[in-house]
């Protein structure tokens, strides 16, 4: 018997908004973004629904200084992580050939490349 997940409107506009920023918020940014829509969403259902989006494979969630940060771009690619201004930025130019060679190397799939650095701003 197969489970049918239901599309909420909060889990729609959740997944709405995400889809809107490239700033890779919190949960808690999700969720301020969110209530300017929905104003009684529970920062639990924002949670449990980013939880269950990225489970399903709809978005990407990733830990960058202990706090989990999401993304709607589930294209591989890589972020770019300052350690000193939290800033995190997006490169597609290099992912499909550091994914080719790291496959070669270990015939492993990447779907997200994380890479701590200092920004040049902050240099």
């Amino acid at each position: 018997m197969e489970v049918v997940k239901r599309f909420s409107k909060q889990r729609a506009t959740i997944l709405s908004e995400l889809s809107g920023v490239t700033s890779h918020p919190t949960a808690d940014e999700v969720y301020e973004m969110t209530r300017k829509i929905i104003p009684n969403i529970s920062l639990g259902t924002v949670y449990r629904n980013l939880n269950n989006l990225e489970k399903e494979g709809a978005i990407l969630k990733f830990v960058i200084g202990g706090k989990e940060h999401f993304d709607a771009n589930i294209t591989p690619h890589i972020h770019l992580c300052c350690e000193n201004c939290g800033e995190i930025k997006d490169v597609f130019d290099e992912t499909a050939s550091i994914q080719a060679e790291i496959k070669k190397i270990n015939s492993f799939k990447v779907n997200n490349i994380i890479i701590n650095g200092v920004c040049n701003e902050c240099c």
